[in-house]
C-alpha cells in the first residue's frame, strides 16, 4: 500500500528518493540524495502545461497519458534497478498527479511506495523553518591563507560540529574560489544541503563555521544563517605572512595558469591596474608566491575593513607553524577557557 508521509517520516523511510519532476526542476533544486526520475522532459512538461491553460485539465491529462504510455515499462525497469529491495520514496512538486501516477505505477509493479505529502514545495518550507532554528555558533575568522578550512576539517575529525559553507558551495570564497572545484549548486540547492546538515546539529553543542560574506561564489548564504553568524562569538586565527603565502601556493600551485590569470584580472578594479599587471606577470613566470604577495594586499585590506565594520573586539589565537590538527586542538583548548564558551 502506498504511504503518504510527512517530510520527517519521508526522510527516515527506506529506499531511494525518486524525484519525478522535470530535469530542469531537479537542476534548480532537489532533496539531497534524490535521483532524477522525470515523468516528463522539460519540453513535455511545458507542452502539458500549455494544454492545461488553453484546453483544460481533462485534455491535458489525456495528453499526459499519451506521452507517458510508451515510457511506463522503462520507468518500472529503472525503478527496480535503483531499488533492489523494492522500496522507493517518490515526490513531485506539490504531491499531486505526477507523484501519484508514478506511485500507482510502481506499486502496481510490486514495489512498496512512500509519497511525500506536499511534495518538494513542502520540503522547501521545511528548509526555511530548519535554517531558522537557533544553534550556538563559533565563527572562525582569519586572513586569507591562514588555513581556516583545513582547521575546520580537523575540528570535525575531532568530533566537533562543523558547517563547511565553502565545501557545500564548491567554492573557496574568493576570486580564485572556483578553481579546481566542481560546478556550484544553485543557491536553492545550497540551502537544501545546508538544511540537511543543520537539522542534525545538536542544540547543546557549538557549531564551528568559517567567517564568510553573504556570497560564496554564486551561492548566497541564507539570511537565517547569516544573522546567527553575525551575532555569534568569533575568534581570529593568526599566521605569519610567509606561512600564509606557502599555504596559498600549496593550494593553487596545481591550478591552470590561465585560470589564475583570469581570476587575478577580475580583481583589477580593486587591486589597481599596476598591481594586477605585476601579479599576472609573476604568474606567467611561475612565481606564484610573488603573485600571491601582491594579491594579499587587497584581501588583507578588505579583511581589516570588515573587522572595523563589526565594531567589536575579537580574541585571537596564534597557530603559526602548527598543522591543521594541532591548530584545531589549540582552538579547542583556548575557547574552553574563555568566559563566553559556556554560553555556546
Amino acid at each position: 500500500m502506498t504511504q503518504l508521509l510527512s517530510i520527517t517520516d519521508f526522510w527516515q523511510a527506506p529506499g531511494p528518493i525518486l524525484d519525478v519532476r522535470s530535469p530542469g526542476e531537479y537542476a534548480q533544486g532537489h532533496l539531497p540524495h534524490a535521483v532524477s526520475f522525470p515523468l516528463f522532459s522539460d519540453e513535455e512538461r511545458a507542452q502539458v502545461g500549455t494544454c492545461y491553460k488553453q484546453q483544460g485539465k481533462e485534455t491535458a491529462v489525456e495528453l499526459g497519458l499519451e506521452i507517458v504510455g510508451p515510457k511506463m515499462a522503462g520507468l518500472v525497469k529503472q525503478a527496480k534497478t535503483l531499488a533492489p529491495e523494492r522500496q522507493v520514496r517518490v515526490h513531485c512538486w506539490r504531491g499531486g498527479m505526477r507523484s501519484g501516477s508514478v506511485g500507482w505505477l510502481l506499486e502496481t509493479s510490486g514495489l512498496d511506495v512512500a509519497l511525500l505529502t506536499g511534495g518538494y514545495k513542502a520540503f522547501r518550507g521545511w528548509v526555511r523553518s530548519t535554517l531558522a532554528m537557533p544553534r550556538p555558533m563559533i565563527v572562525v575568522g582569519g586572513m586569507t591563507g591562514t588555513g581556516k578550512t583545513d582547521i575546520l576539517h580537523a575540528l570535525r575529525d575531532l568530533g566537533e560540529q562543523v558547517l563547511d559553507l565553502e565545501g557545500l558551495a564548491n567554492h573557496r570564497g574568493s576570486s580564485y574560489g572556483a578553481l579546481m572545484q566542481p560546478p556550484q549548486p544553485s543557491t536553492e540547492q545550497f540551502e537544501n544541503l545546508l538544511a540537511e546538515q543543520w537539522c542534525q546539529f545538536s542544540p547543546d553543542r557549538p557549531v564551528w563555521i568559517e567567517a564568510e560574506s553573504r556570497q560564496v561564489g554564486a551561492c548566497r548564504v541564507p539570511d537565517e544563517i547569516m544573522q546567527q553568524m553575525e551575532a555569534a562569538n568569533t575568534l581570529e586565527i593568526l599566521r605569519s605572512e610567509p606561512e600564509r603565502l606557502k599555504l596559498l601556493v600549496e593550494i593553487y600551485g596545481q591550478a591552470d595558469p590561465d585560470g589564475l590569470i583570469a581570476a587575478t584580472e577580475r580583481l583589477q578594479r580593486r587591486l589597481g591596474g599596476l598591481r594586477t599587471q605585476t601579479a599576472v606577470e609573476h604568474i606567467k613566470q611561475g612565481d606564484l608566491a610573488a603573485a600571491a604577495s601582491v594579491v594579499l594586499s587587497y584581501y588583507d585590506r578588505t579583511y581589516r575593513h570588515d573587522l572595523v565594520r563589526r565594531g567589536k573586539e575579537i580574541p585571537t589565537v596564534n597557530v603559526a607553524e602548527m598543522s591543521a590538527m594541532d591548530a584545531a586542538r589549540c582552538l579547542l583548548y583556548q575557547v574552553k577557557n574563555w568566559e563566553w564558551y559556556s554560553s555556546c
